[in-house]
Formats: structure tokens, sequence, C-alpha cells
């Protein structure tokens, strides 16, 4: 064969590999949105191989939470790992640094939260809408260091607890919040004497329906019988043989711009 002509049956086979890519990229009809919270770090390589091997992506909402090993979750010893992340194409956005669960609402729209990472875990704290704010755009921002990818616009509240006054600060300073959808919550937290993994894989697969959000975690403590390991990749296999896809909140209606992971 003539070497212009080698070359053009190259450039057709690369042409035609990425269009059928791209024609399976956009029949996403029945969208699943996975999402990952930190934790203890403790299955993080784990889920990082499973997402990679079944080619999922993902959003992670990160916070300076403790770890089974190294710094805290956005510390330095976790640096790599976040820069993997990044350069599979999956999203990142904040849980606040601190780890902040809210507490109450309080008059001058103050809040009273606790933390439970950060610099000061289970200190009780009162912060105005600015401090909270600012709690929001330092995991971001530390987020956006790490993996050198521009953090979503979006956070999710620590044990998904808001209220109004919450809501309002962070949309002043450009916080939209995502919680989980009900048959999203994967019982990853739940006791696994009374929630076994072989119970929450067939829940989340008789239950979850196109467009939801899950929640899961990247360790945690008190679950003496770790889900991922065990969960995540039968669910993710069971759930794309019912049809479904995976995308990252980026490309979510209500959260997304349009875009598409690279």
């Amino acid at each position: 064969m003539p070497r212009a002509s080698w070359l053009f049956a190259i450039i057709l086979i690369a042409v035609s590999a990425y269009l059928s890519s791209a024609r399976a990229e956009n029949d996403c009809k029945k969208p699943l949105y996975l999402t990952f919270d930190t934790g203890h770090m403790g299955v993080a390589e784990h889920i990082a191989r499973v997402l990679q091997r079944q080619q999922v992506r993902v959003t992670f909402f990160a916070a300076q939470e403790a770890t089974q090993e190294g710094d805290g979750s956005l510390g330095a010893h976790w640096a790599p790992w976040w820069r993997a992340r990044a350069q599979e194409g999956h999203a990142f956005a904040s849980h606040t640094w601190s780890h902040l669960v809210w507490q109450a609402d309080l008059p001058g729209a103050r809040l009273r939260l606790r933390a439970t990472g950060g610099d000061a875990p289970g200190v009780l704290q009162v912060l105005d809408a600015a401090a909270y704010c600012a709690d929001i755009r330092r995991a971001a921002e530390r987020l956006q260091q790490l993996t050198g990818a521009e953090p979503l616009p979006l956070f999710r509240a620590p044990a998904g607890k808001t209220s109004p006054q919450l809501l309002q600060a962070a949309r002043a300073c450009g916080y939209q919040h995502v919680g989980w959808s009900p048959a999203g919550f994967l019982g990853d937290e739940l006791p696994s004497a009374r929630y076994s993994n072989a119970r929450l894989l067939q829940q989340a697969l008789q239950h979850i329906q196109s467009g939801d959000i899950l929640l899961a975690h990247l360790g945690i403590w008190s679950r003496q019988d770790p889900w991922a390991p065990a969960v995540l990749e039968p669910l993710i296999v069971g759930l794309k043989a019912r049809g479904f896809c995976f995308r990252t909140l980026r490309e979510h209606p209500a959260y997304g711009h349009g875009g598409r992971w690279p």
C-alpha cells in the first residue's frame, strides 16, 4: 500500500473510533450522577481502580477530613491521588474545608456549626455568612491547587444538613447546594450489623432511577464491613446492565453548564 494511502487509512480508523465514542457518549438516555464525599480515604485507591476499570466518571465533594494515613484528605499526602483523578476527567466541588455540620440558625444571619474536620475538629463555631462562604471557598481553592482543574460552583453540606439561611449564605457567594436522591443514598455509612453489603446492593439495584444523584464516601470510620470493596463494582455493573450510564454533575441539567469531561 502506498504511504499516503496507509496514512489515510490510519486517520480514517482514528476518526471512526472517535465518532463511535462520541455517539456512545451522547446516547446517554438514563443518566446517573455518582458522587463521593471525602472520609478516611482508606478505600480511595480501590474506588479509583474500579472507576478506571469501569470507565465511570464521578463528582468528588471534598473537605479536609482526618485520614487513616497522611495529613488529611486534602493534605499533601493525597495530592497525587487528586491529581490523577483530574487527569481521568472527574469533577470536583467543595464539602466545606472544616466539614461544618449545621446546628442552628442564629439572629443576624449567623450560623451555629460544628466542625468535624479542618483545623479545629470538634469545635462548635458561630459564623456569619462571609465566614461560612470562606470555609466553602477554602476547600474549592485547595481542590484547584491539588488538581489543576476548576471546581464546580457547587457544594454539599456535611451530613446533608442545611437551612434556608445557610443556603442563602452560600448562594450569595456563588455556591449552589447539591444533596442526593432518596434512592441514591447508598448506605455506606450505616452500621454493617444491620445493613449488610448484600442488602445495600440489592436495594440500590432495585430502586435507583434515571436522573438520580448517588452518594458514597471515600471511607467511613464507623462501618465495620467496608462498603466499597464489596458493593461498588457490582453496583456499577448491575446499573449498566439496566441501561444506565454515568455522568458528572458538569452534565446535570440543574447544575452543569452543558460541558463534557475531557
